[in-house]
C-alpha cells in the first residue's frame, strides 16, 4: 500500500458519495467501490484529512457524507 494508491482509492470512495447524493456507510462504500474495508477507511482518512468529508459514527455503524 503507497500514497499513490490511497490517493486513488480516496477518488473511488468521493465518486461513490458524489454519485450517491448523500450519505453512505461503510457497507455501501464497499459495495458501490468494490474496495476492502480496510481500503475504505483508508480513503475515508485522505478525503477526511482533506476537509471533504464528514464522518459520524454511531452506536452500529460508520456514515460518510460529501461536504
Amino acid at each position: 500500500m503507497n500514497v499513490e494508491t490511497i490517493g486513488l482509492w480516496a477518488g473511488a470512495v468521493w465518486n461513490a458519495l458524489n454519485d450517491a447524493k448523500g450519505t453512505l456507510n461503510v457497507k455501501g462504500l464497499k459495495k458501490a467501490t468494490k474496495l476492502k474495508e480496510k481500503e475504505v477507511y483508508a480513503a475515508i482518512g485522505w478525503l477526511a484529512r482533506e476537509g471533504k468529508v464528514n464522518v459520524n459514527e454511531n452506536e452500529t455503524e460508520v456514515e460518510v457524507n460529501l461536504i
